[in-house]
């Protein structure tokens, strides 16, 4: 459930540039005026019409400006600027802002700049600003000899569109997105509450709303300790405890004596708050003193594989030479970072990679770029990039027996051997894809990162991808209330999910396609219902497919 308050504090820097935004803003024609350097006067073409502002923003067609009357975005074609920062159609370049988590910007996203460049034939240039971060240039490459086309001859060399990185931190990204120095924030984790009421109070928009936040990928935070320790897996519960400073000591865990020494990344590191904020503050702790923290993930792998006493958090994927950790809860169940289970988002500690973007325009080519970030191409980069990425992984129910065992072992008045019969039934012929839905505590709300996935299996869905296939959306629940009621709610749950798709597709499904739903309340629990974000994992709709004969 959201909480009624965002776990991540604000920063003075958050607050201070929500304010400055807000008074630029707000400000008075007449001081505009004055200040004459960096303000434009856009007069309608009739003369009837004058205005003085503030440049924003030119996406190739549309200038945006703060007024007087708030933030206004017009046709530049309609008026006459007059003001030193008005844009040349004919010079003008498009350009992508992208600030915030070093995660995407370091790594992740360049590969994808690259690959996009590859895939459209234009060469990428990485240029290092004087501020310590990096400008991609993508342009047509120089005529080849003999060209034929003469649109190609005229066009070589020329620039195409800038995609800017300034590598900070979820939270700077976000500051950035409030003061418009970002056309868009890269973040390791979702916004808070508070984060997203501020958005929207400075004109932003609904940050979580489906359009406003785009998942790039998935990740998750893995629990890893040195080489040969005994230990194999450690509950959420046991996390808390050992980050909060409760458990000193590994001979209370099983292992060999000895004490406990904490690592993390900075503070500034967006999937170390999330971590924070999932199992320290949100399991009622606080984060112990002693923690050691480190300027990336490589020396905190560094530091762990070297020190039996030691255990950190590290992204999957770039564990080093440390031991991973399975999670395990009192319920039996054990759950191991793979790509399938970080896929599904059934581990854990999986946590998003995303972009948020405000409403407001951006240039074709820039939304050519973020739209191509979902195609199969654009994967394989993620993939090699040692992220996982959107593409639905297929699992055939034979390799869910962990899956299965554990619906069979975790059975009890509630969940009845015909109830698992039923499940098994109707999962017959299918296999399941990695496409999953997860929704608010008791309510058939999607979170906002399932709200994304709607929206790419519908356009899966309409581009083809699905034709002569049979889709069931499989609803389950937590196991906190009764057998009948969690049947009901997991049925909501796959029927909301099936009608948002159907929305999305104007209400029809194209030829050869079916899309049913089916319920199994608690019958299968991913996660143990001791904690809150083990009952999130349970609460979900699972996409599985079976080609019609």
């Amino acid at each position: 459930m959201t909480p009624d308050r965002s776990p991540f504090p604000f920063s003075a820097k958050i607050l201070r540039r929500a304010a400055l935004w807000a008074a630029l803003a707000l400000a008075p024609q007449t001081g505009w005026a004055q200040e004459g350097e960096g303000q434009l006067r856009l007069t309608s073409r009739s003369g009837s019409l004058s205005l003085t502002g503030s440049f924003l923003g030119y996406d190739g067609r549309y200038l945006r400006i703060a007024t007087e009357h708030g933030e206004l975005t017009l046709p530049l074609a309609s008026v006459t600027c007059e003001g030193a920062q008005c844009p040349d159609p004919e010079t003008w370049v498009p350009e992508l802002r992208l600030s915030g988590a070093g995660r995407l910007g370091e790594l992740v996203l360049p590969a994808l700049v690259e690959g996009y460049a590859r895939a459209r034939g234009w060469e990428p240039a990485r240029v290092e600003t004087e501020d310590g971060h990096a400008l991609y240039s993508l342009s047509l490459p120089e005529a080849a000899e003999g060209a034929e086309e003469a649109e190609t001859a005229q066009s070589a060399g020329r620039e195409r569109l800038r995609i800017s990185f300034r590598l900070t931190s979820t939270e700077d990204g976000f500051a950035d997105l409030l003061a418009n120095e970002a056309d868009m924030a890269m973040a390791e984790r979702l916004l808070g509450a508070e984060e997203l009421t501020l958005a929207r109070d400075a004109g932003l928009g609904r940050l979580d709303a489906p359009g406003r936040l785009q998942l790039v990928g998935l990740d998750a935070l893995v629990p890893v300790v040195a080489p040969g320790q005994r230990l194999r897996a450690v509950s959420l519960s046991q996390l808390s405890r050992l980050f909060a400073g409760e458990i000193a000591d590994w001979s209370r865990l099983g292992a060999a004596a000895g004490p406990v020494r904490l690592h993390l990344e900075s503070e500034t590191s967006g999937q170390m708050q999330g971590f924070e904020a999932l199992v320290i503050e949100g399991m009622g702790r606080s984060l112990s003193q002693e923690v050691v923290r480190h300027a990336d993930a490589e020396a905190l792998a560094e530091a762990v594989a070297a020190d039996p006493g030691a255990i950190g958090m590290l992204p999957f994927g770039r564990l080093g030479a440390t031991q991973p950790l399975a999670l395990s809860g009192p319920c039996g169940l054990r759950s191991t970072a793979r790509p399938e289970t970080v896929a599904t988002g059934d581990f854990p500690l999986t946590l998003p990679l995303v972009l948020y973007r405000p409403m407001r325009r951006l240039p074709d080519t820039a939304e050519a770029f973020l739209g191509w970030i979902a195609t199969a191409e654009a994967q394989l980069v993620l993939r090699r990039a040692g992220v996982t990425g959107l593409a639905p992984i297929p699992i055939p129910i034979e390799d869910q027996g962990a899956r299965l065992a554990g619906a069979v072992l975790s059975a009890g008045e509630d969940v009845k051997l015909e109830d698992l019969q039923r499940m098994l039934t109707a999962f017959k012929g299918h296999q399941r894809l990695s496409t999953t839905f997860r929704f608010e505590a008791g309510e058939t709300a999607l979170d906002a990162v399932s709200r994304s996935r709607v929206v790419q299996l519908a356009q899966s869905i309409r581009d083809g991808r699905h034709n002569g296939d049979a889709l069931l959306l499989a609803g389950f629940s937590d196991g906190r209330g009764g057998p009948v009621a969690n049947h009901d709610l997991s049925l909501e749950r796959a029927t909301a999910v099936r009608a948002a798709v159907l929305s999305l597709l104007g209400g029809a499904l194209p030829p050869g396609v079916t899309l049913d739903v089916a319920a199994f309340g608690e019958a299968m629990p991913m996660g143990c219902d001791d904690t809150e974000t083990g009952r999130g994992i349970n609460r979900r709709v699972e996409l599985w497919v079976a080609p019609q004969g």
